[in-house]
Formats: structure tokens, C-alpha cells, sequence
């Protein structure tokens, strides 16, 4: 079976496209207490009513503040932020 170069492209590209980031702790807690602290203590993560209740958005947050304070992070930055603040904080699955 021959495959077109235009499918083997779009294969190519989808699997990329779900292949995660393993976040690097570290690096997203060294980017978080350097870029966010200006505006939160732990306490903005640890409050009772906080509104972010899932991984996803959680994501979706790092990357508007990151957007807000014109950062330019690559996107293994925003999830090396992600993975720090859930391990530290939130703990989703």
C-alpha cells in the first residue's frame, strides 16, 4: 500500500500534535516564582473559592496570564508552569 506524501504529512502532524510536554518542575517553578509572584502569593492558589477545577483550565490560565504580562513563552513553558503549580497546588489527574 502507497501512502501520498500529503497523508503521511497530516499523520505526522496529528500524532505531534498529542504528543505532551513532560513538564519540568523545576524550570515552571522558577518561571513561576520570577514572572507571577508580582501579582499572586500561594494563597491565590489555595483559597477556598478559587475557579479552576481541572487540569485543562488550569492550562488555559497559565497561558492568559502569560499573554496578559506579554511573556512570550514557548508552550513547554506554559506547561512546565501547569505541571508545577498543579503538583504544588492542585493536584489533578
Amino acid at each position: 500500500m502507497k501512502i501520498s506524501l500529503p497523508v503521511t504529512l497530516a499523520l505526522f502532524l496529528s500524532v505531534a500534535a498529542t504528543t505532551t510536554h513532560a513538564a519540568d518542575i523545576k524550570n515552571g517553578k522558577k518561571l513561576q516564582q520570577k514572572n507571577c509572584m508580582s501579582c499572586h502569593d500561594d494563597s491565590m492558589y489555595t483559597r477556598e473559592d478559587r475557579f479552576i477545577k481541572k487540569l485543562s483550565s488550569l492550562r488555559s490560565q497559565v497561558q492568559r496570564c502569560e499573554s496578559t504580562l506579554g511573556l512570550t513563552w514557548f508552550d513547554e513553558e506554559v506547561d512546565d508552569v501547569t505541571g508545577y503549580l498543579n503538583k504544588k497546588f492542585y493536584n489533578f489527574k
